[in-house]
């Protein structure tokens, strides 16, 4: 099993779809269509068999970083418990992005805490949208990139390749993943190992640490708009203060939300869970009606 992550629109779909004939949705220019994490069915390549996992970004158009972060968990803890592990895990980045913002580290920070130190040596950096840039400026680009952004994790194990959008440059590319030892991603083992609530895991603890980051951003914002409006009321200009105060009340609103993501976490990762739990159990039961349908058939044949 090989888990593709990365940003919105880096092409993690595109490239699923490219090496395994799936026909997951794909979302158009940073659009993400990947709401869910979804594997495909499993495929053959040099022998072996391999499925591969779309994970959304954090960075999703329709799902909050905490909802990503439960799905994410829940599915490669649920897995994990059920013995499936991961023989690799491939970064997609695109080689346009000529600037490395924000959305882009903070997606390479979670990405960073999901897989922990000990995975990198079954990491690859996968670099895409070659097509998009003048080969030298891609090449330039590429060179900052293993000297900066991703060096630390390329000394410590990972590769860096490039996807040429074609199926065999997919192929080409989990071919280097093909004979790796599983390993156990560092979330992975903080839930099922070491018994930890999501919160406590290196990437809810990241998490966490955002959203408090941005919930003290927005105490201070009120702060400010509230000694605006106490000289738009000295002023007594009416306008002022109607727009400030709805200005209050959004940021106010804004700050309970981000109050109540730490209970929404625990309560999201829990019944992504159990809804992962219950399709396990359904397969479970499919695969063993079938084994008793063969078996039947073997005592009439014998």
């Amino acid at each position: 099993i090989r888990s593709i992550m990365g940003p919105s629109g880096s092409g993690k779909t595109t490239f699923i779809n490219e090496a395994s004939g799936s026909d997951f949705a794909i979302g158009r220019g940073l659009e993400s269509c990947t709401s869910e994490v979804q594997a495909t069915k499993p495929f053959k390549l040099n022998g072996r068999e391999v499925t591969l996992i779309d994970t959304p970004g954090f960075d999703d158009t329709s799902r909050s970083d905490t909802d990503i972060l439960a799905m994410i968990g829940a599915y490669l803890s649920q897995t994990y418990e059920h013995g499936a592990k991961l023989a690799g895990i491939i970064y997609m980045h695109r080689i346009s992005d000529f600037r490395m913002g924000g959305t882009n580290k903070r997606n390479f920070k979670m990405f960073r805490e999901l897989c922990g130190e000990s995975t990198l040596r079954n990491v690859l950096i996968v670099t895409n949208m070659w097509s998009e840039v003048a080969s030298d400026l891609g090449e330039m680009r590429e060179k900052e990139l293993e000297n900066n952004f991703f060096k630390e994790i390329l000394i410590k194990g990972a590769r860096m390749l490039r996807h040429e959008s074609t199926r065999e440059s997919t192929h080409r590319i989990l071919r280097y993943l093909i004979h790796n030892q599983p390993a156990t991603l560092l979330i992975q083992k903080e839930l099922v190992n070491e018994h930890k609530n999501i919160i406590q895991t290196s990437a809810g603890s990241e998490l966490m640490q955002v959203l408090n980051e941005q919930r003290e951003r927005h105490e201070e914002g009120v702060a400010q708009l509230r000694k605006d409006m106490e000289a738009a009321i000295r002023d007594k200009d009416h306008e002022t203060r109607e727009e400030l105060k709805e200005e209050i009340q959004t940021k106010s609103e804004q700050i309970l939300k981000l109050q109540g993501e730490k209970d929404r976490l625990e309560a999201e990762f829990k019944a992504a869970k159990e809804r992962l739990e219950a399709r396990i159990s359904v397969m479970e039961e499919k695969h063993h009606e079938q084994g008793q349908t063969v078996d039947a058939l073997k005592e009439q044949l014998e």
